[in-house]
């Protein structure tokens, strides 16, 4: 899919690409190629004059390549956004190609991405820049906006987090954790760890390409100051998730202390049973050998006396039990 986008008004507007032809009617700042075919890419070379590179969206790049400058001035990045749905979590890598130079182009140049899949931060910035006019003014406009809707989105996901974690709190901290809640405990909080730990690796990636933009002096005056606000964002993130480690790590302290509670229940009702069983069990074993023939022969009165000597001698263990509290 091919999608260009152009400034009306100090508002962003979205047009669909299903030709050649059509490029040549719009002067877009970004470009936006999710999943794009191989014709779709050859309209972009034969009228921008850029080729994607073949390794774009490659995972296995070297970091270091991921972040560089051609001598023709184009700006590449290759950036991970995070996807956070609630039953598969993960990170969409994103190249983005900084054209600030091309004779197709009246604008102050182009942005173009690419990516395999549509990325909620990319839906997040299209909405706002309909609303709200003088958003966005160039392609590095677009590109600055993009990482930091990208910081707001991770905070909405760690917001997100708190919230959950408060309900697997009260449901640990009511004392009464059964092994079933147990299982439903240690599930949420792995899954809460696994989401905190790519918002985690998530920011560290947009500070990066950031820090690349303010460190290559595309930026104006203006641009860095946002860049910097950016920075800041981000680090302020960074004790929210090392809070939430702390406190994943404590529930889960927690949860797992409750299952060795409740192990111990069921270890201390087969020790208390074994301990009373015990005088019976020597009472039967001597009963039995002191006769020569069946007792039932020699003594008609035997087994009830028997019988009523090892009730007696495992009431008695129970009865001392339960005096102690040892039953509760």
């Amino acid at each position: 899919m091919l999608n260009i986008f152009t400034l009306a008004n100090g508002r962003l507007f979205q047009e669909e690409i299903e030709s050649l032809e059509e490029l040549s009617k719009f002067q877009p700042i970004w470009v936006d190629l999710e999943s794009p075919t191989l014709e779709e890419k050859r309209w972009v070379k034969q009228y921008y004059g850029l080729s994607i590179p073949e390794d774009a969206m490659d995972e296995d790049i070297e970091e270091s390549a991921r972040f560089y400058a051609e001598d023709n001035g184009d700006v590449h990045i290759r950036s991970d956004f995070l996807v956070a749905d609630d039953n598969e979590p993960r990170t969409v890598r994103v190249a983005f190609i900084l054209n600030l130079v091309n004779a197709n182009l009246k604008s102050k140049g182009v942005l173009f991405s690419i990516h395999d899949e549509d990325v909620p931060v990319f839906r997040l910035l299209r909405m706002r820049a309909r609303r709200a006019p003088g958003l966005i003014e160039d392609a590095k406009e677009v590109l600055l906006k993009l990482f930091d809707a990208d910081a707001e989105y991770s905070a909405d996901t760690l917001e997100g987090i708190y919230d959950e974690l408060e309900k697997v709190s009260n449901k640990v901290l009511s004392g009464d954790v059964t092994d079933a809640m147990a299982g439903e405990v240690l599930g949420a909080i792995a899954r809460h760890e696994d989401m905190n730990g790519r918002i985690r690796r998530n920011v560290m990636d947009t500070r990066r390409a950031v820090s690349f933009m303010m460190r290559s002096k595309m930026l104006n005056a203006e641009q860095f100051e946002e860049a910097r606000q950016i920075l800041r964002d981000i680090d302020s993130l960074d004790s929210h998730t090392a809070f939430l480690f702390d406190k994943i790590n404590f529930l889960m302290d927690a949860t797992v202390g409750f299952i060795n509670i409740n192990q111990n229940k069921i270890i201390k009702i087969f020790s208390v049973a074994s301990v009373a069983l015990l005088p019976p069990t020597l009472i039967a074993s001597l009963y039995g050998m002191n006769f020569k023939f069946m007792p039932e022969l020699d003594w008609s009165l035997g087994y009830p006396y028997a019988l009523a000597l090892m009730v007696a001698s495992a009431l008695v263990p129970m009865w001392y039990f339960r005096k102690r509290g040892w039953l509760k």
